[in-house]
């Protein structure tokens, strides 16, 4: 296939392009600042102002939507927030209403989601692609996001949502974050330790990606989570076994509230979301990592 990515020097778009040429399919990104009419090498989009590269598209199967404002790592100020929500929902309604206006290009459009949709907390209430939405934000900006490829939808196009957790990589994202910590030894649990962390390695939400691109009539929401989430207490345990450090001194709930400010704290890093991919799995997916250990085994060999 020829699939066009946006977001592809993310975290998870890296990875995705790397497999997908990797299996023989062409990739052409979709980014900010590409030249227009710049061919097989890039095509030209800016969200903000509304343009996009159209002839570009025509020549692609499918396009994997990725792009968006990074969610951690910065302070909850208004304006964090106003570019978390506009970059989701300006990119996915221009791709949608583009792809709906052409008579010939691409027929399927994978967007990235977020598990955020669940709400913040829901307590122990085991969470599928059925459950409904939660409050707060988070939960509003996915909402929106999802919506706005309504256009796409109505068109006809194959659309798929796909909501991540909290993915497993030694490159960045929590992981990321946690490892320098945790390698000196000075690693521990988040506040209480009892909230729910919905994680996924970087192999199985880049396979579930490709999968929800390669199914022919697969559509709708699939959970971007291993089916075996654990508690953030567990989380931290097991990691240091795995690194072979003491995981035993605990960050107090102030810790990311400083960081983050309070309101991002809560929906992002003491978030506790118990989500199970029972509909990514009834679709097919076989998991690399269904459990925690083995997953981490993984992503950190070498790192």
């Amino acid at each position: 296939m020829r699939v066009a990515v946006t977001g592809s020097t993310g975290l998870i778009g890296s990875a995705l392009v790397e497999s997908l040429a990797s299996g023989g399919h062409q990739v052409v990104r979709v980014r900010r600042g590409a030249p227009a009419g710049s061919g097989a090498a890039a095509i030209a989009w800016d969200p903000e102002s509304g343009t996009i590269d159209r002839e570009g598209l025509r020549g692609a199967d499918a396009v994997v939507h990725l792009a968006g404002e990074p969610i951690g790592g910065s302070r909850w100020t208004p304006e964090h927030k106003r570019r978390i929500r506009d970059s989701r929902v300006q990119g996915t309604r221009l791709l949608a209403e583009v792809l709906a206006g052409m008579d010939a290009g691409p027929r399927a459009l994978v967007c990235g989601s977020a598990i955020g949709f669940y709400g913040a907390d829901r307590g122990d209430e085991i969470l599928t692609e059925e459950s409904g939405p939660g409050n707060g934000f988070l939960a509003g900006v996915v909402r929106e996001w999802e919506a706005a490829a309504d256009p796409a939808r109505a068109a006809g196009l194959r659309v798929v949502h796909v909501r991540t957790g909290i993915v497993q990589s030694p490159k960045g994202g929590a992981l990321g974050l946690q490892l320098p910590l945790f390698r000196r030894g000075v690693g521990g649990r988040l506040g209480s330790g009892r909230q729910w962390m919905s994680w996924i390695t970087i192999d199985d939400i880049v396979g579930i990606l490709t999968h929800a691109l390669l199914t022919p009539g697969l559509d709708g929401v699939l959970n971007g989570t291993a089916p075996e989430p654990v508690r953030n207490a567990e989380y931290t345990r097991v990691l240091g076994h795995v690194l072979g450090r003491p995981a035993i001194l605990p960050i107090p709930k102030l810790g990311p509230a400083v960081l983050l400010g309070k309101e991002g704290a809560e929906e992002t890093a003491l978030a506790s979301q118990r989500v199970l991919p029972t509909r990514t799995e009834a679709t097919g997916y076989v998991f690399c990592h269904r459990d925690l250990e083995t997953g981490l085994r993984h992503v950190l060999r070498g790192a």
